[in-house]
């Protein structure tokens, strides 16, 4: 048996309540290799830069693998209910969305308690706050239909207090030209405050604060604003056209004087604050672009609270914890990209060639039993074996990794006309998936480039190795009726092409853009206002400087004078005693203070990458700095932050 396009369109879906596992389903349309390519001709593949050439993507892998799967899934004669995936009702969707995004005072019984909204409302850019009017105008309309009991407010009056707090930020029904990162943004109060480039102030030329070059990713600018100045334009046509590895764009991230943010380097409550944000971002980016972003929802299903194959992620970590504490990614796929990788990566058609259906299902069957009691033999599985284990795994989650949520919103990245644009929407839905899904896709990402660094020997280019593992990434039995609207070949190529810029672009996705950086830190200064004009606040304030001043009037040491101007004080509370005043300078850098530290005779047991430099206080929770950080910049940025070395496990 051979599946190509045509031979069924369902391939793209997971499991069919209709036809059992891997069951066929009836009456569905078939298309052939002639329409295939007709499609590819028309005007629909004109518009993204994500299907350029798919006529000549070899397709062959792909439809390897889903008849891989098939049989795989033959063998498997046990029920499974299949997810289902709720379609909501009117409202309903937008409802969630403003849940999600932190913003659900602005509407129902709590409406009238909306204080930390407009603070956060402060912060968002024109795009975002548009985004956000149209989410909460839909929730009012729906809920007056519904007659609810509550206060509706008009979404007029939520954001005609930003309007006023704000000037001319939100006027206007086009979409507004930005500004560089050179901006000297004021504080309410009129007094001059640290630089945030959020993209809302005055105007310029929509290309003037375009990076020199089209592969630069511009993060100081908020993406969906960047497409709003660029739409019609003709640069609207960059980075597109050309298929194949080597015709991939060489995108990079210029240099970030106050260093660049990865995932993981912010607090946890901070991270809360880049979720909402990113999820803001992302909804506008594709408002913009006018491609629909709509979060589906799973109706809750009993999963396995045990065992290896087909249990929750979460399910996983909370058993692999008690074994191993803080580990983050579970053992069993930790174990098989380990057993993959013992042998060489060399190996030819490494991830294409199955192992033997009825030999996998046996040591699944096995590795179920005995592989937490430590008596599974690891020597009786064969590197091919291992990869259809791995990938036999991903496919089992109950839900899928990239989540139930976000899957779709993935998929239709291939949407986005430039592929500038379809990168920046990948690095925001990064952002927004769980941490374990996030860190479970970054490891595995890791090893499929690994894979391809060894392409010469084991012929395994990028894109074979996305054709290969788009199918198991993204089939999905809850989509089922969905998929089998769109033309089968067209799926499969975007999300072939999805597939590819993740494991291309992986270093650049795991990054946080430095205009939700910036947010956040503008969120968290008027937050601090805002609390400075609560009275009792201020009055507990006053009687701590006073006894803080008098107890250090008692105990001061002379490591305790203050700073000089131009000075940071640095504390290493596991390194030295006392802290050490730090001289700053145009070229001083994160790096070289790390190295200071690292050159006491205390700290000399200590690797250079086992430490690192952190930003507390301010305007920020707490901040991991890259070693090219330059610091007199940051201190412009936060001059009230305090500044520790710690290992990023205390």
């Amino acid at each position: 048996m051979s599946w190509r396009p045509g031979s069924r369109a369902v391939v793209l879906t997971a499991y069919h309540p209709s036809g059992g596992p891997g069951g066929r389903r009836s009456g569905q349309y078939t298309m052939n290799h002639d329409h295939s390519k007709k499609t590819l001709d028309g005007a629909s593949f004109d518009r993204s830069g994500s299907q350029d050439s798919l006529d000549e993507l070899s397709m062959d892998d792909y439809w390897k693998e889903l008849e891989n799967i098939h049989e795989t899934r033959g063998n498997n004669h046990e029920e499974r209910i299949a997810l289902v995936v709720k379609e909501p009702d009117e409202g309903e969707l937008e409802e969630e969305w403003l849940k999600e995004a932190g913003l659900s005072n602005l509407f129902g019984e709590s409406s009238g308690d909306s204080l930390e909204s407009m603070v956060f409302l402060s912060t968002l850019t024109r795009t975002q706050k548009a985004a956000v009017e149209k989410r909460v105008e839909t929730v009012t309309q729906t809920m007056r239909k519904k007659n609810k009991q509550h206060q509706i407010p008009d979404v007029r009056d939520i954001f005609k207090l930003q309007n006023d707090s704000k000037g001319n930020v939100c006027e206007g029904s086009g979409p507004s030209t930005v500004k560089g990162s050179e901006t000297k943004n004021e504080t309410q109060d009129g007094s001059k405050g640290p630089k945030y480039s959020l993209g809302t102030d005055e105007q310029k030329s929509p290309l003037e604060d375009l990076p020199s070059l089209d592969t630069d990713i511009n993060l100081e600018i908020s993406f969906s604003e960047q497409a709003a100045n660029l739409k019609d334009s003709s640069v609207d046509k960059m980075c597109k056209g050309g298929g194949g590895d080597t015709l991939l764009p060489n995108f990079r991230l210029p240099k970030d004087k106050t260093g660049t943010t990865k995932i993981g380097d912010l607090a946890p409550q901070d991270m809360k604050k880049v979720y909402s944000l990113a999820l803001i971002e992302l909804t506008a980016l594709y408002d913009v672009l006018g491609t629909e972003f709509k979060q589906q929802k799973a109706v809750k299903i009993k999963t396995k609270d045990s065992g290896l194959f087909g249990v929750p992620l979460s399910v996983l970590l909370e058993q692999d914890q008690k074994k191993v504490p803080g580990t983050k990614i579970p053992l069993i796929f930790q174990k098989l990209i380990a057993q993959i990788e013992e042998a060489t990566l060399e190996t030819e058609g490494l991830l294409r060639i199955p192992g033997v259906a009825t030999r996998i299902k046996g040591l699944c069957q096995e590795l179920e039993a005995k592989f937490y009691e430590g008596t599974f033999n690891w020597e009786n599985v064969k590197q091919h074996d291992a990869a259809s284990l791995l990938k036999l795994f991903i496919r089992e989650l109950p839900q899928p990794l990239l989540t139930v949520e976000y899957l779709k919103a993935f998929q239709d990245v291939q949407n986005l006309p430039t592929k500038k644009q379809q990168l920046q929407a990948l690095n925001l839905l990064i952002l927004l998936l769980p941490e374990a899904n996030r860190d479970t896709l970054k490891v595995l990402l890791e090893f499929l480039q690994r894979v391809i660094d060894h392409r010469d020997k084991n012929k395994m280019t990028l894109k074979n190795v996305a054709m290969v593992m788009a199918p198991n990434l993204f089939t999905f039995h809850g989509f089922g009726s969905k998929t089998i609207e769109q033309s089968e070949f067209v799926m499969a190529a975007g999300t072939a092409n999805v597939m590819r810029f993740m494991i291309r672009y992986q270093n650049l996705l795991w990054t946080i853009p430095k205009f939700i950086v910036n947010q956040v830190r503008k969120q968290n200064t008027e937050r601090q206002k805002k609390e400075k004009k609560d009275k009792a606040m201020k009055k507990l304030l006053k009687k701590m400087a006073y006894d803080r001043e008098k107890h250090e009037k008692q105990e001061k040491t002379p490591n305790d004078v203050d700073v000089p101007q131009g000075v940071i004080r640095v504390q290493a509370p596991h390194l030295l005693k006392v802290s050490m005043a730090i001289q700053l300078t145009e070229e001083l850098k994160a790096g070289d203070i790390v190295a200071r530290f690292l050159s006491q005779k205390s700290a000399q047991a200590l690797k250079k990458e086992e430490v690192f430099l952190y930003e507390i206080g301010g305007n920020i929770g707490e901040r991991c700095l890259d070693g090219d950080t330059y610091m007199k910049d940051l201190y412009q940025l936060n001059p009230n932050a305090e500044w520790v070395i710690k290992s990023k496990q205390s």
